[in-house]
């Protein structure tokens, strides 16, 4: 080998900065070039026009997925403008466009992760060809053109608005992506996820695509979780017990907040899902133990306190009362700490106690309250456990 081919020293090194770095390496960002990283592109951008609902400053978040192939996200909130202002709470529409880690803001319980990632519109933006800004704000409206992650033109007053709000239009740039085509179903599946899992969020999804016509999704369910698992038992088989069992409870030793819903089928499948600040924990975590923990105490002290179960049975344990379990575990921690960096798994430690004891005193009382429903599931499980 040359002392050629061997020679390397700074001069070799290529540095990236801003948006250039995201061009170049798409997938670090938004995890693939393909349908899937597109859908993560909408979700960038819903992410903050969610959290306006959330917190509260606005009232609804449409998307719509254009005939042209254009993305539009809009809401009906005061309207985020260019420049930062006294009374929004973090940069301007302008630097959350161009700046990564401008747009992230702060993730609390209080806020919603609806990205797989940060929630950065600048990435978003760095991968459209085209996107346009527009803030309808204090009687006026304003927009702004980009390329490719650059301005075009600085921010101009396009004339009087009608209400207020943000609007953000973009277009996924064709040379960076196998495919432009968003999936209307996808994107559903994830939205009707989060206006269950944020009671009173008004989601709706228009796709003007269909040769035949447009056709329009509206998501908001005011039973949150409850609604959640209400909606599964199609697949899940049919239900053992009327009742979705459900409850809310606070608990400052994990500065947080959890919301468990919870109903037993005649199947043997286990469907439990699970969600940290509204982030899918596909792995599960601290949090679905609990749920487990919690469950298996109060099924087995019911059935041994009823005669149930003898003295000499072994316990409902967690690995007997999944069978059948349809089941929603949510919580939304000031501090949620993920095992990986894809936030597949809740790693919080005091989450798992909390929400084990919060499971157990709530399905005890349940249980005690519906003697007949209460005796139908673990007749259930038992039964289950005679044909193995």
């Amino acid at each position: 080998m040359s002392d050629e081919a061997i020679t390397y020293d700074a001069s070799h090194i290529q540095v990236l900065t801003g948006l250039e770095a995201v061009r170049k390496r798409p997938g670090m960002y938004i995890g693939s070039t393909g349908e899937r990283g597109l859908h993560q592109m909408v979700f960038e951008v819903a992410d903050r026009a969610v959290n306006e609902v959330v917190t509260g400053r606005a009232g609804s978040v449409g998307v719509t997925l254009m005939a042209d192939g254009g993305v539009r996200v809009a809401d009906d909130g005061p309207g985020i403008p260019f420049g930062a202002a006294e009374d929004t709470d973090g940069p301007g529409l302008e630097a959350m466009l161009t700046e990564l880690s401008a747009g992230a803001g702060p993730r609390d319980r209080h806020s919603v992760i609806v990205a797989l990632f940060l929630g950065e519109p600048a990435v978003t933006n760095a991968l459209s060809s085209s996107l346009t800004a527009e803030v309808r704000r204090e009687g006026v409206r304003r927009v702004q053109e980009y390329a490719c992650g650059v301005a075009v033109a600085p921010p101009t007053a396009a004339g009087p608005a009608t209400g207020s709000g943000t609007t953000i239009t973009f277009r996924p740039d064709a040379t960076l992506f196998g495919t432009t085509e968003c999936s209307f179903a996808v994107l559903a599946e994830r939205f009707r996820e989060l206006a269950f899992l944020n009671r009173g969020l008004d989601l709706s999804l228009t796709d003007e695509r269909p040769p035949g016509g447009s056709q329009t999704a509206r998501f908001r369910f005011l039973g949150g979780v409850r609604d959640f698992v209400a909606s599964l038992p199609a697949r899940a088989g049919t239900p053992v017990h009327t009742d979705v069992i459900g409850f809310e409870r606070e608990d400052p030793r994990m500065a947080g907040t959890m919301e468990v819903a919870l109903r037993w089928c005649g199947s043997r499948e286990d469907r439990v899902r699970s969600f940290a600040n509204s982030a899918a924990t596909p792995y599960g975590g601290t949090h679905e133990a609990g749920l487990r923990d919690g469950a298996a105490a109060a099924l087995d002290a019911y059935a041994r306190a009823r005669g149930l179960l003898t003295p000499a049975d072994p316990g409902l344990g967690v690995d007997r009362i999944g069978e059948g379990l349809t089941a929603i575990v949510s919580v939304k921690l000031d501090h949620p700490e993920f095992v990986g960096a894809t936030r597949g798994e809740l790693g919080n430690a005091p989450v798992r106690a909390c929400v084990a004891e919060a499971v157990r005193e709530h399905l005890g009382a349940w249980l005690e309250q519906n003697p007949r429903q209460a005796v139908a599931v673990i007749t259930e499980m038992l039964r289950a456990d005679a044909l193995d």
